[in-house]
């Protein structure tokens, strides 16, 4: 729920009324709520500011998920794919990009400023399998680069899971996190 809102705007919102409030009880000679504007509304408006300045924005849907497959992902998704989901699709404050832990601890890029960049998640039925699809701004970090870490993704996002990757476009990759069934090994 919290994720939904960002904090920045709360304490933008509430710091500038406080501040103002403080301003204008200055102007109307009222030392008390001077005070409260000053004391109370400054600080999260700076804190808002700050906050502003850090601010991840949730990541976007690139379409629709529909109804079957929000059956599946009732019925079959991981602890992590929910997780995973529910992650980056909130508001994040101090990090560049979504995930930025995970893709680092994977080593998927040389350098933190060469990470991919996840720009869009889907979700699809796939043979029957709940999938969480990521799509990935991935300028410095090929498909070839990130198909030798596959097996090394699989156990990090999983158990439960099998991915795929596949490449829509030049300098844009797609991770497919989908479930097991009870048939395939895990």
């Amino acid at each position: 729920m919290f994720g939904k809102i960002p904090l920045a705007l709360l304490g933008l919102s509430a710091g500038g009324i406080l501040t103002i409030m403080g301003f204008v009880a200055y102007a109307l000679g009222k030392p008390t709520l001077n005070l409260v504007g000053f004391f109370y509304g400054l600080p999260l408006l700076l804190g808002g500011l700050a906050l502003k300045a850090s601010e991840l924005k949730p990541t976007p849907y690139s379409k629709p998920t529909p109804t079957d497959v929000l059956a599946l992902r009732e019925t079959q998704a991981t602890e992590i794919q929910i997780k995973l989901r529910k992650d980056v699709t909130r508001y994040r404050y101090g990090q560049q990009v979504h995930l930025d832990y995970s893709l680092t601890k994977l080593a998927i890029a040389p350098s933190d400023d060469e990470l991919p960049n996840l720009q869009a998640l889907r979700e699809e039925a796939l043979d029957n399998n709940y999938g969480l699809i990521l799509e990935f701004y991935s300028p410095f970090v090929t498909l070839e680069q990130w198909q030798e870490k596959q097996e090394k993704i699989e156990k990090f996002f999983g158990p439960g899971i099998r991915t795929t990757l596949t490449q829509p476009q030049e300098e844009w990759v797609e991770l497919a996190l989908i479930t097991l069934d009870d048939t395939e090994p895990k």
